[in-house]
C-alpha cells in the first residue's frame, strides 16, 4: 500500500509439522527495520510456504465455509460441534479442507454432504468470496466463504468417525434465540446469522 513502510519476513523455520498443523517462525524486519520474530499455524507445507514468501507463488486456499440456506423449509444450516481445542461444542457453518486439487466448488458439495447429508443446489457466486483469512494473527489459513442454497435431509450416514457433529436448520427467529444463548459461537456462524435475520 503506498505510503506504508514494507515489513519484511527474511527466514522461515519449522517448529512443528504434524499431519494436519504446522507450526514455523518467521524471522522478520519490522516498519522500524528491527529483527523480529513471529509464529505461524498453517496447513501447508514449508517449501510451499517458501515459495509463497520467497518467490510470489499464488497462496492456495485451504477450505470451504458453507453458508447454506435449506430452500425448502427456508432455514439457515448450522451444525454444534465438538472441538478439541476449546473442549466443548460450538454452533459452526458446515466447512472442510479441500482436497489436493479439488474445486473449492467441488469441496462445498462433498462437505455439505458429509457433514450434514444435504444436497447442494446452487452457489451464489455474486455473494461468494473465493479468499478470507480466517484469524491472521496466528495463521494463514484463507477459505472460500460460499453462499449457496441446499435440500434434502438431514443425516448423519456421512460423518468421519472424529466428527462429532449435529445440523441445526434454525428459522430468522431460532437464529435470533442462539445468538442470545449461552452457546460457544464461531465468528463466522454469528455474522452468518445476523445476515440471515436482516436478509
Amino acid at each position: 500500500v503506498e505510503g506504508m513502510s514494507k515489513v519484511r519476513i527474511s527466514n522461515i523455520t519449522t517448529l512443528a509439522d504434524t499431519k494436519y498443523l504446522k507450526l514455523y517462525n518467521a524471522d522478520y524486519i519490522n516498519k522500524k527495520g528491527d529483527l523480529r520474530n513471529w509464529s505461524i499455524a498453517s496447513r501447508k507445507d514449508l517449501e510451499t510456504i517458501k515459495n509463497k514468501f520467497f518467490r510470489g507463488e499464488e497462496d492456495k486456499i485451504d477450505a470451504v465455509v458453507i453458508v447454506a440456506k435449506h430452500i425448502t423449509e427456508d432455514k439457515l444450516v448450522v451444525i454444534r460441534q465438538f472441538r478439541v481445542p476449546i473442549n466443548g461444542y460450538v454452533i459452526e457453518l458446515p466447512a472442510g479442507l479441500i482436497d489436493n486439487n479439488e474445486s473449492f466448488e467441488d469441496a462445498v458439495k462433498r462437505e455439505l454432504k458429509e457433514e450434514t447429508g444435504l444436497d447442494l443446489i446452487s452457489i451464489d457466486y455474486k455473494n461468494t468470496k473465493e479468499r478470507v483469512y480466517v484469524s491472521v494473527g496466528m495463521t494463514d489459513e484463507s477459505v472460500a466463504l460460499v453462499q449457496c442454497t441446499c435440500d434434502g435431509d438431514v443425516s448423519s450416514d456421512n460423518l468421519e468417525d472424529d466428527e462429532d457433529i449435529e445440523v441445526i436448520m434454525v428459522s430468522k427467529e431460532e437464529a435470533r434465540q442462539l445468538i442470545d444463548s449461552n452457546e460457544n459461537i464461531d465468528v463466522k456462524a454469528l455474522l452468518a446469522m445476523q445476515n440471515f435475520i436482516l436478509s
